[in-house]
């Protein structure tokens, strides 16, 4: 209510908007006038209405009972706890994802609390949410990454040790990099390294994870995920990745449109953990932007591979449309 009145549900959700992109994305209410045409003082009236209606108390909340749509909708047909990011049409994907990976740090920081081991899986999303992330001192607390990033033109070291090094950072925690290709050439060779002690030591890590971190892949995106594009995969993994129906993966561990793996015999030789191993982390925060990769997220959702879902507001509507519950 604001001053004892209860405001319209369409200047809730009007001011709802405001607040998410004046508090969580760091947009001038200059900037956010221009993107919901209209003027600087309905902003600022806005995020008056924002803060006196109780949407914004330190950091901003959507109650259940006035969550926008999308949100709703999404979190019904697929269980998860939904942030959507609200993104206009005319920005680019690069402009989009830096929208996404500012909310996402801000929402991720709270969550995080001490003696927690965080599994971190690198990616190009992940790596732009790794920018954004705000230091919050936490003590006895461990990141651990999630897959190998080697592969056969590069060791791939610097590009996720930089990503889980900016976590590192911003949490006061422990880092814990995981020094194996992303894909074995051969399953015995990750089976033989498997047994090792010094593998083992950071598997048990990411068995005792409390969160996990990852974007999702995908096979068709406009803009090519980094396992796709980055020389993970030769001709050969992506004729067997097609045959079997891929339409993306979580941590270098592919799926079909229905959420299935069995049977698809690259994740053999992948170091990523099994969905069943991602599945028993209690808090399994996925971050998408890019409406091109709705069928990978759609595919990593149909598998509860995630608890918490951070995407843009395109992504979140073609969401919708392929799968509003009835």
């Amino acid at each position: 209510m604001q001053n004892g009145i209860e405001m319209p549900r369409s200047r809730h959700s009007e001011a709802l908007r405001a607040a998410q992109m004046y508090y969580l994305q760091d947009l001038t209410m200059d900037a956010i006038a221009r993107e919901l045409r209209t003027s600087r003082s309905t902003v600022s009236r806005l995020l008056s209405s924002a803060r006196e209606s109780g949407l914004v108390q330190i950091q901003i909340r959507s109650p259940l009972d006035s969550a926008p749509e999308l949100e709703r909708m999404i979190r019904n047909h697929y269980g998860v706890d939904v942030h959507v990011v609200p993104v206009l049409d005319t920005l680019n994907e690069a402009e989009t994802l830096d929208r996404v990976a500012t909310q996402a740090a801000k929402t991720i920081g709270p969550l995080v609390d001490s003696n927690a081991i965080i599994g971190v899986a690198w990616g190009a999303t992940i790596s732009a949410v790794s920018r954004h992330l705000t230091r919050k001192i936490t003590h006895g607390s461990t990141i651990v990454q999630l897959n190998g990033a080697g592969n056969m033109q590069t060791t791939g070291i610097t590009y996720a040790s930089d990503i889980m090094r900016r976590f590192g950072i911003a949490f006061g925690a422990r880092v814990e990099q995981f020094p194996v290709p992303a894909f074995f050439d051969h399953a015995s060779t990750k089976t033989a390294m498997w047994n090792e002690r010094s593998v083992q030591r950071v598997l048990d890590l990411q068995a005792r994870m409390s969160i996990a971190i990852f974007g999702v892949g995908s096979v068709h995106s406009d803009y090519p995920s980094h396992v796709y594009a980055g020389g993970y995969l030769d001709e050969t993994d992506l004729n067997l990745l097609a045959s079997s129906d891929v339409v993306g993966d979580v941590a270098t561990v592919f799926f079909r449109a229905d959420g299935s793996s069995d049977g698809i015999t690259l994740n053999e030789r992948s170091t990523g953990p099994s969905h069943e191993q991602l599945r028993q982390v209690r808090r399994r925060i996925c971050v998408v932007s890019g409406a091109s990769k709705i069928n990978g997220l759609r595919g990593a959702l149909e598998a509860k591979l995630a608890t918490d879902l951070i995407l843009d507001e395109a992504t979140a509507k073609r969401l919708v449309s392929f799968g509003s519950p009835s």
